[in-house]
């Protein structure tokens, strides 16, 4: 088959619709189809198969398919993991239940801590000590492992974590322990903390590997799944999934390392804004995916998205690598709802996929943002989701009245309007999060929208925030399916080192990280990646002697001491960022070493293709919208059929088949060479 007849496929699954994008021949296809909650690989195959039919193509012919899953996620925030037993060191047993002492509200006395991972009845002891060194105090006392065994027989456990004191330093204990185990019959899922998340904090390494063991099962039974599916239909190349740093890994490592999925499909979007805004010529910006469900946020700067290992899923504290991304409770189909006090709330319970909003006719009684948009004449009710839905108008504004517009004493056009602005401060208080919170002048970022209902509220959201430009996507609508395409392969190494920096010389740190990257290499040859295709990129988590959180700083491809006082200075400044002040005659603490290696990915050619068009001709009509509670003649523009480089004043709205941009009054924006839309918040004249 020739090459130039393959297709790439993105596949990411959202709370209400399932997205695919492909690229054939240069050319960008997207297809939507709602998801399915209950079996999320019926959504994928649906969705394929409509692309499919669409788009003229064969399954055969597909020579990539990138996924963003929420599967675990979902089992996370739903508590639908897997039966999953605990092996710890003697006197840990209750690490999982203790946690830490910051309370989510000190003042709060009601206040609950989530809900372990593994009960307390299936968290077991060995008699076993390691010093803060690696140096065995105590060794593993083998009768304590095969007493558990014996227990775990006749239990229903599908899969077991094992987390023992300072392995991250020495990691024997724990591979002797999984061996031990096996030697008796127990054929389940192991997961190790010196696999997993081999750093130092007790209670985050012994989460995120119970974590990982409860979820393994549950990736696995749907990535079997999926994988059935697709090859049942023709499609033979091997299924990759997004992970939650950015980055591509083969399905069998997504299923070996479940935790690092967790925000798989945020993760996707902000890789594919990143592509879109480099395009664009934006190195520094917020992006803002907002979906039917919710809101994610996130930024980027110097092209490169913020990565953390201080990210909280649900109210549990993931201690991987993941792109730090903010998420909310505010999407198109959140549910505007009258607090006792008698405030208007949007959110954060949503309508979903099913029912979904009342406007979507399939039974949804309650309002929400999608319906307020369409009161407002934002949203044309003949074209929802590429013509297959019909709003039913009628439907919104009686049930806006009845349980809304009455109770506030406003007529339903004013109720759009506050569901609409409500919505949008719950945004605003987002983005200041992952910007002003953390010293970044959102000024100083563009900000690129994205999801269905994102570029509805953005370029409203950035003049509240003064952001100078908005950039929308030509895809925005299916942006996370698309970062699938754009996105490199991925393997983040990491291990606790906690000494004092002065304490540390060069060459051990050299030998740490040449390690990493013969793993690394390794690992990207057996996914077919040359050695040009191949980058590594270390980093070294370093504090303050006394401090209890640290900052990643970059080191050098070749450490010795010279490169080592240049990651001294950049650490101070880092600090002096991210907190205002800096001490640099204080000793530094590092705590631990990392690499990331990275197959580069061929990009796709992202070049719009023009249309032959005017503006004027791209004028679907003129109608009424309103825009903070006045009317403005509106020209309503076919997006697909507006020219490169058209200039376009608003209000003005531009209808696509996924998404809808909105430009307030006293804006103005451009399509550029690629179709996406750049606006200017404040226009010069």
């Amino acid at each position: 088959m020739n090459s130039n007849d393959t297709v790439r496929v993105g596949v990411d699954i959202g709370g209400t619709f399932t997205d695919i994008v492909t690229v054939r021949d240069g050319r960008i296809e997207v297809t939507k189809t709602p998801s399915t909650p209950d079996a999320p690989e019926n959504g994928v195959m649906d969705g394929l198969e409509k692309a499919c039919e669409r788009e003229g193509w064969e399954f055969d012919s597909v020579s990539f398919l990138g996924h963003g899953t929420t599967v675990a996620t979902n089992a996370v925030l739903e508590q639908t993991w897997a039966e999953t037993a605990l092996v710890t060191t003697a006197g840990f047993r209750d690490v999982l239940e203790i946690g830490r002492q910051a309370r989510p509200d000190i003042y709060d006395f009601q206040a609950e801590k989530p809900t372990p991972f593994v009960p307390r009845d299936r968290r077991f002891e060995v008699t076993e000590r390691l010093d803060e060194r690696g140096q065995v105090l105590t060794a593993l006392d083998e009768e304590s492992v095969q007493a558990i065994a014996e227990r775990l027989t006749a239990s229903e456990v599908e899969s077991i974590a094992v987390a023992l004191l300072f392995s991250f330093e020495n990691a024997a204990h724990e591979k002797r322990v999984r061996e031990l185990l096996q030697e008796t019959g127990l054929d389940l899922t192991y997961s190790l903390s010196s696999d997993v998340l081999p750093e130092i904090r007790e209670y985050e390494r012994t989460l995120v590997t119970a974590m990982n063991a409860a979820l393994k099962p549950v990736m696995a039974r749907y990535i079997g799944n999926l994988e059935a599916e697709t090859a049942t239909a023709g499609i033979d190349t091997e299924l990759t999934i997004m992970q939650s740093n950015g980055g591509i890994i083969a399905a069998d490592t997504a299923r070996e390392r479940a935790v690092r999925t967790l925000l798989s499909g945020p993760a996707a979007g902000v890789q594919g804004a990143t592509a879109i805004a480099e395009r664009c010529g934006f190195s520094d910006v917020i992006t803002m995916d907002m979906g039917g469900t919710s809101c994610d946020v996130s930024l980027v700067e110097g092209g490169d998205p913020l990565v953390s290992t201080d990210v909280e899923i649900g109210e549990y504290p993931i201690g991987v690598p993941m792109i730090d991304v903010h998420t909310i409770g505010s999407g198109g189909g959140s549910i505007a709802w009258i607090d006792p006090g008698g405030a208007l709330r949007v959110g954060p319970r949503s309508a979903g996929a099913d029912p979904g909003p009342i406007c979507y006719g399939r039974g949804g009684t309650e309002p929400t943002v999608t319906d307020a948009q369409l009161l407002l004449g934002r949203l044309n009710p003949s074209e929802f989701l590429s013509g297959e839905l019909d709003a039913e108008t009628e439907d919104v504004r009686r049930m806006t009245e009845q349980k809304l517009a009455d109770s506030l004493g406003q007529t339903i056009e004013e109720t759009a309007q506050g569901i609409v602005d409500v919505a949008n401060a719950n945004m605003q208080r987002a983005l200041r999060v992952v910007s002003v919170e953390r010293g970044h002048d959102p000024r100083e970022f563009g900000l690129v929208a994205f999801g269905g209902a994102g570029p509805l509220h953005a370029c409203e959201i950035a003049c509240e925030l003064e952001i100078p430009q908005v950039i929308i996507p030509r895809t925005a609508g299916v942006l996370s399916a698309l970062g699938l395409l754009v996105s490199d392969v991925l393997y983040d190494y990491s291990t606790s080192r906690v000494r004092p920096l002065a304490d540390v010389t060069p060459t051990e740190l050299e030998q740490i990280f040449e390690d990493f990257e013969e793993r690394g290499h390794d690992r990207l040859s057996e996914e077919g990646r040359l050695a040009d295709e191949k980058r590594f990129e270390r980093t070294l988590d370093l504090r303050y002697a006394g401090q209890s959180f640290e900052l990643s700083v970059p080191a050098g491809n070749e450490l010795d001491e010279a490169s080592l006082d240049a990651v001294r200075e950049t650490f101070h400044a880092h600090h002096e960022q991210r907190y205002g002040h800096a001490y640099p005659e204080e000793p530094i603490e590092l705590v631990t070493v990392r690499l990331r290696a990275r197959g580069l990915v061929t990009q796709p050619d992202l070049t719009a293709g023009g249309s032959d068009d005017s503006l004027v001709d791209a004028c679907k009509e003129i109608r009424k919208v309103i825009y903070d509670g006045n009317a403005h003649e509106t020209r309503i523009y076919d997006r697909t059929k507006l020219p490169i480089e058209a200039d376009v004043s608003g209000p003005a709205i531009l209808e696509g088949s996924e998404s809808t941009v909105v430009i307030p009054p006293n804006q103005r924006a451009r399509v550029d060479g690629y179709g996406n839309v750049l606006v200017e918040v404040f226009p010069d004249d």
